[in-house]
């Protein structure tokens, strides 16, 4: 990393003199921190600021000359502003701190924090935790109320506790003109840390990309992307679509992180390759299509611009992908009667969604039967309009999956992900163990891939306790989701045990 500076700043400095303190050649810089659009939201909640507010006291009180508060790793971008890459929710937290003990000796003497004057981009996050946190230190410092001498004694020791910060807290910095750098420097530093997201490292990559697009479009895509709870995002990529690319091509499927995020990074807009080339002319024709007045005026459907098992173009598309995938797969397990164009009112989701929707085994079953219809329907059911015959093909696959993925659940007393992945890719003794991800991915037309299943999938054995009605119904709904197997002729033989 031949671009790399390496300074130490004190907090003062940083943030009260805009300036790194010392480079490693002896210089002081001054800098202009800004926070950049790609950047997570503030989260560090009150908690988080009163703890780092709590070390820094038990630091002060243990006469620390120096007190280490973290690593700061900034990109100098090319109008001179200093982009915090890493580092942003310590650097607002300390901002706010110094502005509440500024505030409490005196408001007309306070300082200016110039860090603290830029525009935020607006979410929930930012919105909550910016004052809650400034609240929680002024509560925290506020005058002990005992009297004259207490509460003089009391600002003696706040201002002695700024002083602390403003001289005896230091950050390591890195300065970076490569903002490649900057993010491999990132990544490294938060995988022996507390771990990001890994959808927020592509959120970060995705709009390097974004440099021919507007400022207030990649905002708006942002927004978009924000206004997705972020614990959804981080099931959507690591346990659906990261599975499913894996399993397409006989991969067990681990973990989604860091290490291999690589996956959903894909073509970038320089890539000349001809394999690139013809990923991003499909991509482009797609939205030259669907942009223009020809799907109207021709009475033709809009072109998908996507398939689950072709790379991502980096960008704009990712966020497009995510976007399209991210509705598909609600629509897929939303069961509603009158919403969305594929799953609707259908009886053996209701039984799996009243009555085996809990417990480590279910959640794996229906996770492989949730990410089977998603693959189906990005393979072979149209983004808009379906038609009859599309409708009954695809009601005829949900039976496959269903059994496909149940028989795994009905063969084990004790499932765990180790056998769900041995079946999955068809290493199993179990009946059924076989890769339908694959056998999606490789059929022309449904009618192949239903007759490929129709000659694969065979008829289990259950054991159900002595005195079970499988055909039992509770408010309309099968009680055990056995009853399936038996509609629709996938049952050899019942055995009844205690």
């Amino acid at each position: 990393m031949n671009n790399l500076t390496l300074a130490i700043t004190t907090i003062g400095d940083l943030l009260l003199n805009n300036s790194i303190s010392r480079r490693e050649d002896g210089r002081q810089e001054a800098v202009k921190l800004k926070i950049p659009i790609y950047q997570r939201p503030y989260k560090w909640s009150a908690r988080n600021a009163i703890q780092l507010l709590d070390d820094i006291i038990e630091a002060q009180n243990e006469n620390k000359e120096v007190y280490r508060v973290g690593t700061l790793i900034l990109h100098r971008d090319e109008t001179g502003d200093y982009n915090i890459v890493d580092g942003q929710q310590r650097t607002i937290t300390f901002s706010l701190l110094l502005y509440a003990l500024y505030e409490l000796e005196d408001k007309l003497l306070r300082p200016e924090i110039e860090f603290l004057k830029q525009d935020l981009f607006t979410n929930q996050f930012n919105c909550r935790n910016i004052p809650n946190n400034l609240n929680a230190f002024r509560r925290r410092i506020v005058k002990s109320g005992g009297g004259d001498v207490e509460d003089i004694e009391h600002t003696r020791t706040m201002q002695r506790l700024r002083k602390f910060i403003e001289t005896q807290c230091e950050l390591i910095v890195v300065i970076t003109d490569d903002i490649s750098e900057a993010f491999q420097f990132f990544d490294s530093q938060n995988a022996r840390g507390k771990a990001l997201y890994p959808h927020d490292l592509l959120k970060a990559y995705h709009l390097r990309e974004m440099t021919d697009i507007k400022a207030e479009e990649v905002e708006q895509i942002v927004a978009q992307w924000e206004a997705i709870p972020q614990h959804k995002l981080a099931e959507f990529f690591g346990q659906y679509i990261y599975r499913i690319k894996e399993w397409i091509n006989g991969q067990k499927a681990e973990v989604l992180n860091e290490h291999n995020i690589y996956k959903f990074k894909g073509i970038n807009r320089t890539a000349r390759t001809p394999y690139a080339q013809f990923y991003k002319s499909a991509y482009s024709y797609a939205q030259m299509i669907n942009n223009s007045a020809m799907p109207f005026v021709s009475g033709t459907r809009e072109i998908n611009a996507f398939q689950l098992n072709t790379p991502i173009i980096a960008g704009k598309p990712f966020f497009e992908y995510t976007q399209h995938y991210y509705r598909i797969l609600h629509d897929v397990r939303d069961n509603s009667k009158y919403e969305g164009f594929y799953i609707k009112d259908n009886e053996i989701v209701k039984t799996l969604d009243r009555f085996f929707s809990s417990g480590t085994g279910n959640s794996i079953a229906r996770l492989l039967f949730d990410t089977a219809l998603l693959l189906y329907v990005d393979r072979f059911c149209p983004a808009t309009f379906p038609t009859k015959e599309d409708t009954a093909l695809f009601e005829r696959f949900v039976i496959y999956a269903f059994i496909w993925a149940y028989s795994l659940r009905a063969q084990h007393t004790s499932l765990g992900w180790p056998s769900a992945q041995h079946y999955i890719l068809g290493g199993s003794n179990k009946i059924n163990s076989y890769n339908i991800y694959k056998a999606i991915s490789d059929s022309d037309t449904p009618l192949s891939l239903l007759s490929s299943l129709e000659d694969y999938l065979s008829p289990i054995s259950i054991s159900v306790k002595v005195g079970t009605d499988i055909n039992l119904e509770v408010d309309g709904v099968h009680r055990y989701y056995h009853h399936f197997f038996a509609k629709y002729n996938f049952i050899e033989n019942i055995y009844y045990v205690q």
